[in-house]
């Protein structure tokens, strides 16, 4: 095969998770392809024009922590920051931006089609080569075969995508572009577990045909704060979101239609996504509620688009345009595009390891939609780590995991091939177990070192990163070698313990009453140092208590999951196993004890029977994590 068409790593597919498996591999110093149907559409945002949100903003802070893309190419087009639940504890801060999709798109292409050790093709893949058992390449629409030692598939939802509008089929994977067959028989052919799924999309308005004065206006952060730590400050104008609600009318409309609905005459099998339902759900679900938030956002600076974030819907054309016209300010508005709901192939994710390579044939990984994910966020982490992996498989190296004690992206990814998904999945911070220690303002404390051992962080990141250690362990010093007595305290109208102890202005922090501002003005050393490093020393001597006592907890996970189990394992041969029990075994062949379980149905007895029967075998392995 001719050199130019022969590399270490293949990313299938140009987005959210396409971008960062391609860039994720190249970083790594391997000789990667990003092939993808349309390089004019790398980037592109086919839902919603917005990065972040509760427990998606921390993704992106850990994807930006680990030399990723998202948080940097967001910084470059976001258009409204805001930090969402505020009021609550920084451990549930949710970074969000509205992002002018051209600005992104823009920004993420100059960083591809620019990547070192990045070769970007375009060409469709219809199937995959495999040799000895393993993938060694694609086939492309062109008819060229590209050959590579690791695949990595991202394919959204191109799988035999089709475009559901009332009594409308467009075979699409989004407006305008042909969906995924070949591929997708290919993947049924290899005889893993697929199902299909659904999402929806709401219509596109002309902004300029909306009655902006009748509405409230959402603005954006007084003082924006950047997704990437490599980000000063915001530079990209700020504008204001309109937020209307529907109606009565409204709802009536949509019931009077329901069976035109895509979703209700029965023709899509697929499952949607629960946290973001179409309206239609919403009237159906909610019958009580008279009336449901809709949030008009703009699409780009010089772009007249809005997205009207809560009515996803597959309704008609025409019934779109009457329901939509009942709803206040929104009377006069020209639909540019109707909305509507999109159903694809997806590989249930317990087909895959840890490392998300498919079990069954090695070389192969996939990442994103085509796992039952949703959203862009979680799409961007599964690639950083679908393209990791690619090229540690292709030199011979374990997987590199990431657990759920260490990062939101441990957290979905053991969802995932473990518990498998029965609707597309999303990120909440309810999800992670410790969130108190996985905040979105730590990712770089939590994962850059170990993105420099993994050869992911380049050396801008790996300085920035180094200087700001120095600064908070400095800082964290100053704040512990100045003290005061309770005493002392008290006079400053502190409400302190009055038992006699000399504590330091760290220890003072902890206190919920006593602020940085408060710190600042009994301690002058404190009060000089950074802006930056003080919010973030405040914050972490607010959880330090709670985090102390959570190390504990850490731990014991890490007991539980050092003991990996054998790929090989012949679970038949485990005694006091149920049927059921040895089948999701079998099925899901977890790497670690502790990942067993999470499985569904899993008994502490079976836990027991299964940690006996391996400590039985020689030569067993102790840990997982490479």
């Amino acid at each position: 095969m001719q050199d130019d068409l022969n590399f270490d790593v293949i990313v299938v597919g140009g987005g959210h998770a396409g971008c960062e498996a391609a860039s994720a591999a190249a970083r790594t110093g391997a000789r990667t392809a990003l092939i993808t149907h349309k390089i004019s559409t790398i980037g592109e945002m086919s839902c919603n024009p917005a990065i972040g949100g509760l427990g998606k903003g921390h993704l992106v802070r850990e994807i930006d922590a680990l030399d990723g893309l998202m948080g940097r190419v967001a910084d470059r087009s976001g258009i409204q920051f805001r930090m969402l639940n505020r009021s609550k504890g920084p451990a549930v801060w949710g970074p969000r931006a509205q992002i002018d999709r051209k600005l992104y798109r823009e920004a993420m292409q100059e960083e591809i089609l620019h990547h070192a050790n990045l070769t970007v093709i375009q060409d469709g893949v219809e199937d995959l080569i495999v040799e000895d058992k393993k993938v060694a390449g694609v086939i492309g629409e062109s008819g060229n075969a590209y050959a590579a030692k690791a695949v990595v598939i991202t394919t959204g939802t191109f799988l035999k995508g089709i475009i559901h509008r009332g009594a409308e089929r467009i075979p699409a994977g989004r407006v305008g572009e042909k969906p995924a067959i070949g591929l997708s028989d290919r993947l049924y052919a290899l005889d893993l577990p697929m199902g299909r799924l659904k999402t929806g999309t709401p219509a596109r308005l002309n902004g300029e045909t909306i009655d902006w004065d009748r509405l409230e206006m959402q603005p954006a952060d007084e003082a924006p704060i950047p997704f990437s730590y490599l980000t000063d400050q915001i530079e990209v104008p700020q504008v204001s979101c309109g937020i209307t609600f529907t109606n009565t009318d409204t709802h009536e409309t949509i019931a009077d239609n329901l069976k035109q609905s895509a979703v209700y005459s029965g023709a899509i099998a697929g499952r949607g996504p629960r946290y973001c339902p179409s309206i239609e759900d919403k009237i159906h679900r909610f019958a009580e509620k008279t009336r449901h938030q809709i949030f008009l956002e703009p699409e780009g600076l010089d772009d007249p688009t809005v997205y009207p974030n809560g009515i996803a819907t597959s309704l008609p054309r025409e019934v779109q345009d009457e329901f939509i016209r009942k709803i206040e300010g929104l009377e006069k508005v020209e639909i540019l595009e109707y909305g509507y709901a999109i159903e694809y192939d997806y590989v249930d994710p317990r087909a895959l390891d840890s490392g998300l390579q498919v079990k069954a044939l090695p070389g192969l990984f996939l990442a994103g939609q085509i796992n039952g994910t949703t959203g862009y966020e979680e799409a961007g982490a599964q690639g950083l780590v679908a393209g990791l992996n690619a090229v540690r498989f292709g030199r011979g190296e374990a997987n590199a995991l990431f657990d759920r004690a260490e990062a939101y992206i441990g957290v979905l990814i053991d969802d995932l091939v473990t518990r498998g998904v029965t609707e597309p999945y999303r990120m909440f911070t309810s999800r992670a177990e410790y969130r108190l220690s996985l905040r979105s303002d730590n990712a770089d404390q939590r994962l850059t070192v170990r993105g420099i051992d993994l050869g992911l962080v380049g050396p801008e990141r790996a300085d920035v990163f180094h200087v700001k250690q120095d600064a908070l362990k400095s800082g964290r010093a100053v704040m512990q070698s100045v003290a005061m007595t309770p005493n002392e305290a008290q006079k400053l109208g502190w409400k302190v313990n009055q038992d006699g102890q000399r504590r330091s202005a760290w220890d003072y922090l902890a206190y919920p009453s006593i602020t940085m501002m408060d710190v600042e003005s009994a301690f002058p050393e404190v009060a000089a140092l950074d802006q930056a490093i003080k919010s973030q020393l405040e914050i972490e001597a607010m959880y330090a208590g709670y985090i102390e006592r959570q190390k504990d907890d850490v731990e014991a996970l890490r007991r539980e999951e050092a003991l990996e189990l054998p790929g090989d394992l012949d679970y038949a041969a485990v005694g006091g196993l149920t049927n059921e029990v040895r089948a999701k075994l079998e099925l899901i062949r977890p790497a670690t004890l502790g990942q067993a379980g999470r499985i569904e149905g899993m008994t502490p007895g079976a836990l027991t029977a299964l940690l006996a029967y391996v400590r039985r075998r020689p030569n067993r392995k102790r840990t997982a994590n490479a």
